[in-house]
């Protein structure tokens, strides 16, 4: 954390960092409720949505609240579901679930394809017209903050230094941006949230967050294999017992698949990858024949919160608050988070609106994280809160089974057997040894249906000067190689889905190497690192990926 120093400084009534979800929810909601209080949102992508990825299948519910006559104001949605199917997969065998056995938390009534890129877009529009102020190419690189006082903003990274820290031609400095009052919609291990959580210990009372990697592809194809409305969800194959996760199959509109797995990132296994396991999921029987003769248009990969209630840290900090993915608001058995990130920005800029109404600025709003899960999100993730930990620690054939148990006690004798769950290990310390496992090893992709890193890194759109500096931050260079790699294998390639981190051979030797313009923004080795040598920082606004479509 940081002063102002020499920077410019710019003040408003109310900052948001990040034009996600919640971001955008928080700054329409104010606009709504009080017009007069000036509200300014910072987006690290090159425009918004660039950055946002999610499955989606959304409970519109969030929506409806923000903004009731969303389908008249034309907002981008896609198909109504029309079948929301559970299925286990063995190696070849595919066993759907039925539906009167599924928990009704885990069932979304009137669900919407979407596309969330395409939906923030939208969201960035509505929230211009009522007059927020929105930045995007703005990447918040540090808390605004004197000593041990109170968050007052944010600082914003430079543009035009060299890959040494030096200033190139055309090179600006960032500013300070000063606010009555923060709010942090950065997503899943946002660098600021990481910071402010630790900072303000907000997160001393709550289990440590549990996190899952996601990674999507957008399909076009045959007409005769689409069915519009149609969601598959899969447990089983290509993942063993010991690793939680699962694939989606969702049939948007215009004859698209959005495809996808989700890994757990408390896996044990060092020799696992996570974009591997995704190659193999595309070829199991269920999935193969959907991808005959389609085209494979988008790829993404993104880390998202899975730890539920408990991992829910203290939303509030003197100076502001943590909103949507940031705080964690996810529910993971029912793989839906964008209508709590919505819930969560509406609630924030109640607490908030209040407050700046009220002619406070920079003190701790000690009710913001009630009017935050009063908004339905704390029940919603009360009646699954068990799923996760039950998965986590039983594996998934006994987990998902207790897990269901569990919800099926709350919802017919409004009592849970398993209490509530917690459990005191980070996702980075679930590692074994290298020597006490046996070695994966992947099949080479064919081109056509499975593919490589730099093939899918391609359909990312990513756009890094490689001429700036490093984002991807080792507190000590020698860890991996030292340590890492003689006991974990060193991991970093296999977890990481865009090919940012190799080990090669120098004179004999090995070296870590890091390939920062292929980085995709997962922020997945900032999680899953054994050492917790590696940091993700923002890189120079503007920089990463483009999604399209995701």
């Amino acid at each position: 954390m940081a002063d102002a120093g020499d920077r410019e400084t710019l003040s408003t009534d109310v900052l948001i960092v990040g034009a996600g979800p919640s971001g955008l929810a928080a700054a329409i909601r104010l606009k709504q409720r009080h017009p007069e209080i000036a509200v300014t949102v910072v987006e690290k992508a090159a425009e918004v949505g660039g950055h946002i990825l999610s499955g989606a299948v959304m409970d519109p519910v969030g929506l409806e609240a923000l903004i009731p006559d969303w389908r008249l104001k034309g907002a981008p949605v896609g198909p109504n579901v029309t079948r929301d199917t559970y299925h286990f997969l063995t190696a070849k065998g595919d066993f759907a679930f039925p539906h009167v056995l599924v928990p009704p938390q885990m069932r979304t009534r009137d669900g919407l394809i979407v596309s969330l890129g395409d939906l923030v877009r939208w969201l960035g529009e509505q929230a211009a017209e009522l007059g927020v102020d929105i930045f995007p190419m703005t990447a918040a690189v540090d808390v605004l903050r004197s000593g041990d006082g109170p968050v007052r903003g944010i600082i914003t990274g430079d543009l035009g230094l060299d890959a040494a820290g030096k200033p190139k031609p055309g090179h600006a400095q960032g500013i300070a941006l000063e606010a009555k009052y923060t709010l942090i919609a950065e997503g899943a291990r946002g660098s600021l949230a990481k910071q402010i959580i630790g900072d303000f210990a907000l997160d001393k009372h709550a289990s440590p967050q549990k996190f899952g990697l996601g990674i999507k592809e957008v399909w076009e194809i045959p007409a005769e294999r689409h069915q519009p409305g149609k969601v598959d969800h899969y447990l089983g194959f290509p993942l063993d017992n010991a690793t939680g996760g699962g694939g989606f199959a969702y049939h948007a509109q215009d004859r698209k698949l959005y495809l996808g797995l989700v890994v757990h990132l408390d896996y044990a296994d060092p020799t696992l990858s996570p974009f591997d396991e995704f190659q193999r999921f595309k070829t199991h029987p269920a999935i193969a024949p959907l991808l005959d003769g389609a085209t494979r248009l988008s790829y993404g990969a993104r880390s998202l919160t899975a730890g539920g209630l408990q991992a829910i840290p203290d939303l509030a900090f003197a100076g502001g608050g943590l909103i949507g993915c940031a705080a964690g608001f996810m529910n993971a058995p029912r793989l839906k988070a964008i209508h709590n990130a919505i819930l969560s920005g509406i609630g924030a800029a109640d607490a908030v609106g209040e407050a700046v109404a009220a002619g406070r600025q920079h003190d701790r709003i000690d009710d913001l994280g009630h009017h935050i899960l009063s908004t339905g999100i704390e029940k919603e993730l009360r009646g699954v809160r068990n799923l996760k930990p039950l998965w986590s620690r039983f594996g998934t054939l006994a987990g998902a089974f207790l897990g269901g148990v569990d919800m099926w006690c709350q919802t017919v004798l409004r009592f849970s057997p398993f209490g509530t769950q917690s459990w005191s290990t980070p996702d980075a310390a679930r590692l074994r040894p290298i020597a006490e496992v046996r070695p994966r090893h992947y099949a080479r992709p064919d081109g056509k249906t499975t593919f490589d890193r730099a093939a899918s890194v391609f359909l990312a759109n990513l756009a890094h000067d490689e001429d700036q500096p490093v984002h991807l931050k080792l507190a000590d260079p020698s860890v991996p190689v030292r340590e890492n790699l003689p006991r974990f294998g060193e991991p970093a390639p296999l977890y990481c889905p865009a090919g940012v981190y190799e080990l090669a051979e120098e004179g004999g030797a090995p070296v870590f190497r890091i390939h920062a313009a292929n980085c995709v923004h997962c922020k997945t080795c900032d999680i899953k690192d054994p050492a917790r040598n590696i940091t993700w920082v923002p890189p120079e606004g503007g920089s990463g990926p483009n999604y399209s479509g995701m």
